[in-house]
């Protein structure tokens, strides 16, 4: 994980080093989540993703999500399948069930974005979600990702087949949408709670969980 602090702090979350004391909240909220029948398929998983290899990139980063007043552990995300000769990459991340709708997924997304587009200089991200997961449809278009394609999924859930929807946003993009690399505006901060719920957003995986 890069040293420069700051670039990993959001509005409301700030992204840092899995360390071994994480791990007992974070098989906790994969525990939690099991019981969710829209996670059942493609679900992120915590724990074993940060147990995952990383790629020959160098750019695949496993990071604890905690909040930015009170350092709570709420979720985790990845950077994966960084590839930086085509310039592309994606991420998947999920929140803890009690602090999901919270705004936290949308802030981490964007503080990685950020560093991604910025410092690494990557060119575009995609990511995979649920055509049936709108809350995550909905998130993901908020931030400025485009839909690109809905190939056929053969995974089933209760007997549904499921279809991915694939969405992107170019380094460009981001830059209009997010000229200071924020998701909302300085003074919200002062006025917001820890649990805000002033905007709802829900789970979404590899690209994945909730907000």
């Amino acid at each position: 994980m890069p040293t420069d602090a700051l670039s990993w702090v959001g509005r409301k979350v700030r992204l840092r080093q899995i360390v071994p004391a994480d791990r007992r909240t974070l098989t906790g909220f994969d525990r939690d989540s099991t019981r969710s029948p829209a996670s059942q398929i493609g679900g992120y998983r915590h724990w074993a993703e940060h147990r995952t290899a990383p790629s020959d990139s160098g750019d695949d980063f496993r990071f604890a999500i905690e909040t930015l007043y009170g350092r709570m552990l709420v979720g985790s995300m990845s950077a994966v399948q960084t590839d930086a000769a085509s310039g592309r990459f994606s991420y998947g991340i999920g929140i803890g069930t009690a602090h999901r709708r919270c705004g936290y997924a949308g802030d981490a997304i964007t503080v990685l974005l950020n560093f991604m587009f910025g410092r690494r200089r990557y060119q575009k991200c995609e990511v995979s979600i649920y055509g049936g997961n709108l809350a995550s449809l909905s998130l993901h278009s908020g931030l400025g990702f485009r839909e690109e394609g809905r190939p056929r999924d053969t995974e089933l859930l209760r007997g549904e087949v499921k279809y991915p929807v694939l969405m992107g946003i170019t380094a460009h993009e981001f830059a209009v949408r997010h000229p200071h690399g924020t998701t909302s505006a300085p003074s919200d901060q002062s006025r917001r709670g820890r649990h805000s719920r002033t905007r709802r957003r829900g789970r979404h995986w590899r690209g994945q969980d909730s907000g």
